[in-house]
């Protein structure tokens, strides 16, 4: 398994950066490849347990995911696996804490593919070298995630 993950430093309080990046249905406007989702099965919201059908873009390819948070701790820790029917894809983490000046936020990816799912995925999404376009993904998300919260209100 790979881990990558990156941290920025926002002016904006824990609570408001959490309450953004749990927004799972609006994370297409953060995301490069999210386009956004609903929850399954009743969920209205994030908690442990709840389920999202996601739904991603690269290019011309489209593709959905299912997630299921395994983490949720206000305004602190929010964590999602992300499958493909029964194929682990990737952990998906955020870690948010105050700071004298806002909040600091470490995104965090696991990849949790096997070498077909691996092979199979960068066929269906477009991107072979994961590892790299995920470096770049979490680096975006991250600064629009600033960008969003620092605007003038």
């Amino acid at each position: 398994m790979n881990e990558l993950s990156q941290s920025i430093e926002i002016n904006a309080s824990p609570e408001e950066v959490f309450r953004t990046v749990t927004d799972l249905p609006a994370m297409g406007r953060l995301s490069p490849e999210n386009t956004g989702g609903e929850w399954l099965n009743g969920a209205t919201g994030p908690a442990v347990g709840a389920r999202f059908k996601g739904r991603n873009a690269n290019g011309a390819k489209t593709w959905t995911t299912t997630v299921t948070v395994v983490e949720f701790s206000a305004p602190s820790t929010f964590a999602f696996e992300v499958n493909v029917g029964p194929a682990k894809v990737a952990r998906w983490a955020y870690a948010v804490e105050a700071t004298p000046t806002g909040s600091r936020v470490t995104e965090s990816w696991t990849d949790r593919r096997s070498a077909l799912s691996k092979w199979i995925g960068g066929k269906s999404s477009g991107v072979a070298r994961r590892d790299e376009f995920t470096v770049q993904s979490i680096q975006t998300t991250l600064d629009n995630l600033k960008n969003t919260l620092e605007q003038p209100q």
